[in-house]
């Protein structure tokens, strides 16, 4: 099996004996790095694997020597790796899949797996990559990206939020009842269940294929997944929880990404309940002018529900970044398949005007302490009366000692 020794290539004690899984499909010049989300495993880019090598057949890395001594300085044309078409790479990140799960907390951090995932482009040879992150992978990928910068070709970030705050998904009935679903799915069949809820939009969800709907077909790819993959550790799940709260993007970082030279794509689910759109769109401001808004009709997972358009719109990126377009082409070149929506923030090839941005930080910011505010005392409510259910109930079945 093809594994990655983090402590090879970075230094740490929380990256002593990190082993990272992954999987290498196609060949060509091209090569392009997956980053998967929380509790996801390199499988969830299966559509992407597909659209951009023509297989989801994984390269014969038997043992996961074959790229180890090749370092960054390695060449790419060895071994078939040269000539058109694309390499792709995608793993499982720590604490999920078939990865090492570190059980402290604080191993698990955007990014310690920002150097897990540059660990690994040491290890495969490649000396620069396309980098594609989802969710939390989008979260891993702005790190990789700040923390490398002259590693990476271009960058995408799909269903991408800030961290933190932004992690929060809608507070409204369907998602409440969606999380505490979650928090209670302890089998393969309750969770793939909630997935699905959490994963896609009600419509397409819905739709017949032949003569049952996606959900039934989807319900039993998703047991099955979950099943051979089993379910995520408790160490796994709160350390990449933990990661995603304590994740944040500071201003030297932003502005070490907007420097680069590389392009990059925000793409995001129109209808997601996880990472809220507005969250995206706020992402795409704070990195222009060198990024892109584009919008899907889709949920958290749009590049499941709609591989066409996401793929079209990856394939554009990695070929805009190959062909030496300008900034000025990138910022307004039109976008196949796709559509942007500005909702109130511009999105225009000309500078943001910084008294502008200035006042949507502050409202963002304000908006943000407010709701942390009411989910905190909220969440001592519920912890208060569960506290005095228990002790009222042990009072009344405590036998009297008199």
């Amino acid at each position: 099996m093809p594994f990655c020794d983090v402590g090879k290539y970075q230094k740490g004690k929380e990256n002593n004996g990190v082993k990272i899984f992954y999987r290498r499909y196609g060949h060509g010049s091209t090569k392009v790095l997956l980053i998967i989300g929380l509790a996801g495993t390199h499988d969830s880019w299966g559509p992407q694997v597909k659209g951009l090598t023509g297989s989801h057949e994984p390269n014969d890395d038997v043992d996961g020597t074959v790229a180890v001594d090749r370092g960054v300085d390695g060449g790419d044309d060895e071994e078939g790796q040269g000539g058109e078409g694309f390499e792709v790479c995608c793993f499982d990140n720590r604490g999920m899949g078939r990865s090492s799960v570190p059980t402290r907390k604080s191993e698990y951090t955007t990014m310690s797996m920002a150097r897990d995932a540059l660990a690994l482009l040491d290890h495969l040879g490649w000396k620069k990559a396309h980098v594609f992150g989802h969710s939390m992978g989008a979260m891993i990928a702005c790190k990789l990206a700040a923390l490398a910068p002259e590693r990476l070709s271009s960058l995408a970030l799909l269903n991408a939020t800030g961290g933190g705050f932004e992690c929060f998904p809608k507070l409204d009935r369907k998602t409440l009842s969606v999380a505490i679903r979650f928090l209670r799915a302890k089998t393969p069949e309750e969770r793939a269940d909630v997935d699905l809820d959490t994963h896609y939009t009600k419509e397409y969800l819905d739709e017949y294929v032949g003569s049952c709907t996606r959900r039934s077909i989807l319900y039993q790819e998703y047991v099955k997944g979950i099943t051979s993959t089993g379910m995520q550790s408790s160490y796994g799940f709160e350390g990449q929880v933990n990661a995603c709260w304590t994740h944040k993007l500071t201003s030297k970082e932003l502005e070490t990404i907007r420097t680069s030279g590389f392009f990059v794509s925000v793409i995001h689910g129109r209808y997601d309940i996880i990472a809220q759109v507005s969250h995206g769109r706020r992402l795409a401001e704070k990195l222009r002018p060198v990024s892109r808004m584009i919008e899907m009709h889709g949920g958290h997972l749009v590049s499941h529900e709609r591989p066409v358009e996401v793929n079209a719109a990856l394939t554009e990126l990695i070929r805009s970044s190959e062909s030496n377009v300008s900034l000025q082409e990138w910022s307004s070149l039109p976008i196949n398949r796709t559509e942007i929506l500005s909702s109130g923030l511009s999105i225009s090839s000309s500078e943001v005007d910084i008294e502008q941005e200035s006042s949507l930080a502050y409202i963002y910011d304000a908006l943000a302490k407010i709701r942390l505010s009411f989910l905190y005392f909220v969440g001592l409510f519920v912890m208060g009366f569960k506290h005095m259910k228990v002790a009222f109930k042990k009072a009344r079945v405590e036998p009297s000692h008199s």
